[in-house]
């Protein structure tokens, strides 16, 4: 890890679970990070579990990945503040029980859809113009499910277009590759 000491790593997703725990072990490690995510004061409290010494290196920024403006507006944070991107961690994701055939059922689609492709998207799209533009050799690393690799049945569980969405995801990742 000596490579990334003092180095920028943005964490979507960040406000639980994985992404939660990637941040912590990345400014543990000597990176500097931001942690995106929806939930802003989950951020401060994660922000707040660090060791004092640590917490000047956790960046709490509200972001919606499933809005292109706010990701666009903390990847411009970071390359103000924090002089760039150097990893990507793209790991926010959400999964929404429902048939696919149900009607009305638009608005749980759209925020799978949205979230764990749109986001990814937008996220790799901005950390690739960053990277490019400053000359960085960085990471990119898509968190994805096993979900994206076969289609897991459990029953009496519906997962809607989840499995899609991370075929997706894996589809883009060898795309990008």
């Amino acid at each position: 890890m000596e490579r990334w000491q003092n180095k920028a790593a943005i964490v979507t997703g960040a406000s639980s679970g994985i992404g939660a725990a990637v941040c912590i072990d990345l400014v543990k490690a000597g990176m500097t990070v931001a942690a995106l995510a929806r939930r802003e004061e989950r951020l401060n409290a994660l922000k707040d579990s660090l060791p004092k010494a640590l917490r000047g290196n956790l960046h709490p920024i509200r972001c919606d990945v499933t809005q292109e403006a706010d990701v666009i507006r903390a990847f411009r944070w970071v390359d103000e503040h924090l002089g760039g991107v150097h990893v990507l961690i793209n790991n926010a994701g959400v999964l929404r029980e429902g048939n696919m055939t149900d009607a009305n059922n638009t608005e749980y689609i759209r925020a799978v859809i949205d979230t764990n492709i749109m986001g990814v998207v937008y996220a790799t799209r901005e950390a690739f113009q960053t990277m490019k533009t400053k000359d960085v050799a960085g990471h990119i690393i898509n968190i994805n499910s096993i979900a994206g690799h076969y289609v897991p049945i459990i029953p009496g569980f519906l997962m809607s277009i989840y499995p899609a969405s991370k075929h997706a995801v894996t589809a883009m990742t060898e795309t990008y590759r």
